[in-house]
C-alpha cells in the first residue's frame, strides 16, 4: 500500500482470472474505491482508514472485488450504462453515463474504442486521470503502451482512435495518471500520456 498523493492510495494485488497484478486506488476522505482489489493486509485495512461507500468502475471488466467490499461494507458499485450487462447475476450496480460526476468528485469521460464502455475520470481535487485498459505499463517498464495486438479487433483502428481520445484528455488540469494495469505516473503523468498519443507537449 503506497500513499502517492495526501489521501489517494495505490496498491496492485494478482488478479485470479487473467493472473497478472494489477492496481487499485482509493480516495480517502471520499470514501471511494477504484478498479477494486482487495489490498494484501486484507479487508481489514479499510477499516482502519475509513470503510468505502462507492466503487467506482473504469469499464465493465473492472468490477474484480467490487463484490467482497460491497458485502463487507455495504457500498454502491457504479459501472457505466453501456457495460452494465456484464454484470448481471454479480450484484446490483448503479449505472452512469459520461460526462457525470461520481461520488468522489470523479468526472466521466469516454475513451471508448477498445470496448464501448471504456472511460477515463478525471479526479480534480487530485489532479488525477484513471485510465481503464486503453493505456497499460508494463511491469519493470517505464513506457505507457497498449494492451497486446490480439486483444483488439482492428489494431490499427484502436490504436488511432485510442489515441485521438486521449489527446482529447489532455485538455484536463491533472499530473497524476492512474492506471489499472500498471504503476501510475506520479511525475508529469499529464506529459506521458500526451507523448504516447503523439502530440508535442
Amino acid at each position: 500500500m503506497q500513499e502517492i498523493a495526501p489521501g489517494l492510495w495505490h496498491w496492485t494485488a494478482r488478479h485470479e482470472h487473467i493472473h497478472l497484478e494489477v492496481s487499485s486506488y482509493y480516495l480517502a476522505a471520499e470514501r471511494t474505491v477504484i478498479d477494486p482489489m482487495v489490498p494484501a493486509p486484507g479487508i481489514e485495512w479499510f477499516e482502519r482508514h475509513g470503510p468505502p461507500e462507492h466503487v467506482l468502475l473504469t469499464n465493465r471488466h473492472h468490477d474484480r472485488h467490487a463484490w467482497r467490499l460491497r458485502d463487507a461494507f455495504d457500498c454502491t458499485v457504479h459501472c457505466v450504462r453501456n457495460g452494465l450487462h456484464e454484470l448481471e447475476g454479480r450484484g446490483p450496480a448503479e449505472p452512469f453515463d459520461f460526462g457525470d460526476e461520481l461520488p468522489g468528485g470523479a468526472v466521466v469521460h469516454e475513451v471508448g474504442v477498445i470496448c464501448p464502455d471504456e472511460c477515463a475520470l478525471h479526479l480534480p481535487a487530485h489532479r488525477a486521470l484513471a485510465c481503464a485498459d486503453g493505456v497499460v505499463r508494463w511491469p519493470g517498464g517505464e513506457e505507457l503502451a497498449f494492451v497486446p495486438d490480439h486483444l483488439m479487433d482492428d489494431p490499427d483502428q484502436t490504436k488511432a482512435g485510442l489515441r485521438d481520445a486521449y489527446r482529447r484528455l489532455l485538455e484536463l488540469d491533472f499530473g497524476l495518471l492512474l492506471l489499472a494495469h500498471g504503476d501510475p505516473v506520479l511525475d508529469g503523468g499529464r506529459d506521458a500520456l500526451a507523448t504516447f498519443a503523439g502530440q508535442d507537449r
